[in-house]
């Protein structure tokens, strides 16, 4: 058995995959060639588009599927397999090919965010990763989105760490920079990612000290009077006077996590200006959503700081994903569509390109090609004022690692801001409705 000098990501998996896998290699099927699609039914929430986040991630993690002496000897002790099975898995190589909507891209009901094409083999067995990744990061994505279009020009920051799984706090802070927020508090996302990174003191810094003042001078001296000060561990007002008083008219700023924010933020906003301190800025955390940051929107706020809604996707956790097998050969090597017919949740069968039509730069329809026969997909020249979504991430298992790492991070970031920028109007309420354009499949054929 082989043994891996990397960290396997082969068992973040469910074991039905792998007993399907087995079946399949006894009655001979395993070796077909099939095409497997990550889609999404709705748009959870009653959300009007939806942010794919997570393909960089992902790809990182399937160059790490290999099943290493340790994950093997799991299999074979537990009896999750068969001999058979064991020695396939032990050699196991994902040869086939991905294609998907670029990280950072708009998605809607039924966008074909992900194609994995390869053998019913090497394609079955990526299910449950490839859902996790893209699950979690895009719901965070979403959420952060909509946070980011509540926000305005506003800056954000995401400090909801201590709210969620280790590994879940840095995927939801590099998910939330993809989609538009400036920072993070986590430090691992910073290192992995190129996140950048903010952070001053919490409420035990003001506690640990004998008097208020005593940590602001200690902070300021630390940190230099450009420095964030937390007025708010006894008496705002109070705070707001040390604070001024301590570092002068330079301080950078002052946060507020606690109280009715919108008042207190004026409060805090005259005050400042009444000591000079015109030019320092205020920052708001406080268990802010998307709904809490609109509705700061005419308040005197500089930035946000936002977690636990943030890390938790603002009530919508998960994308609502699935993977589903829609096209595969059959017996004869003949291409044959395959979907499932199951009330509300069915799919639709067929290999997919897809398209965002626009018009005067504003998105239109999200235009879905099928071909069922398997005959050459439609091409953007076909839809005039159509852009197309998809692009190549593995061809024949070789991986393009232009989606990866901290510079796969920015190009997310980017793209994302400008295809945001597509959106109709009516896409940027934050109220539940349809999704903000329908998805229009047309045969491939025409």
């Amino acid at each position: 058995m082989s043994a891996s000098t990397a960290v396997s990501t082969a068992l973040h998996t469910d074991r039905y995959e792998l007993t399907m896998l087995g079946a399949a290699l006894r009655d001979g099927t395993a070796t077909r060639r099939c095409v497997f699609e990550l889609f999404g039914r709705r748009l959870p929430g009653g959300r009007r588009f939806g942010v794919v986040a997570g393909t960089g991630r992902l790809l990182s993690l399937l160059r790490e599927f290999r099943f290493g002496d340790d994950e093997l000897r799991f299999l074979k002790d537990q009896k999750v397999v068969d001999a058979d099975t064991l020695t396939y898995l032990e050699n196991y190589r994902f040869t086939g090919s991905i294609v998907g909507y670029r990280e950072g891209e708009i998605y809607f009901p039924g966008s074909p965010i992900m194609t994995v094409e390869g053998t019913f083999a090497e394609a079955v067995v990526l299910e449950t990763l490839a859902l996790s990744v893209l699950n979690h990061d895009s719901a965070i994505a979403t959420a952060a989105a909509r946070m980011s279009i509540a926000a305005g020009d506003r800056p954000l920051a995401e400090m909801g760490s201590r709210r969620a799984g280790e590994e879940s706090a840095v995927a939801a802070a590099r998910a939330a920079y993809i989609a538009g927020f400036t920072a993070t508090s986590n430090l691992e996302a910073g290192r992995r990612w190129g996140v950048p990174t903010m952070g001053t003191a919490a409420h035990a810094w003001t506690l640990l000290h004998d008097s208020e003042e005593d940590a602001f001078r200690s902070q300021i001296d630390a940190l230099g009077s450009g420095t964030t000060l937390l007025v708010d561990t006894y008496d705002i007002r109070e705070g707001v006077e040390t604070a001024v008083r301590v570092a002068g008219t330079s301080l950078g700023g002052v946060r507020i996590d606690s109280g009715d924010l919108p008042t207190v933020a004026a409060s805090v906003r005259a005050h400042l200006d009444e000591l000079g301190a015109t030019q320092t800025n205020i920052t708001v955390t406080s268990d802010l959503d998307e709904f809490a940051i609109a509705a700061l929107a005419a308040s005197p706020v500089d930035s946000y700081g936002v977690g636990t809604s943030l890390v938790t996707g603002s009530g919508t956790p998960t994308a609502g994903m699935v993977y589903k097998l829609v096209a595969r050969q059959d017996s004869t090597g003949a291409w044959v569509s395959v979907a499932k017919a199951s009330t509300e949740k069915s799919s639709k069968g067929g290999r997919k390109a897809a398209f965002r039509t626009l018009k005067d730069g504003t998105a239109t329809q999200e235009l879905v090609s099928v071909s069922d026969g398997f005959e050459q997909l439609s091409t953007a020249a076909q839809h005039p004022g159509a852009r197309a979504l998809q692009v190549t991430l593995v061809a024949k298992g070789d991986f393009d690692n232009a989606a990866e790492g901290s510079a796969g991070v920015e190009s997310a970031r980017s793209h994302h801001a400008r295809v945001r920028d597509e959106l109709p109007v009516r896409s940027l309420a934050l109220s539940r409705s349809d999704p903000a354009i329908p998805t229009v499949y047309v045969d491939a054929a025409r």
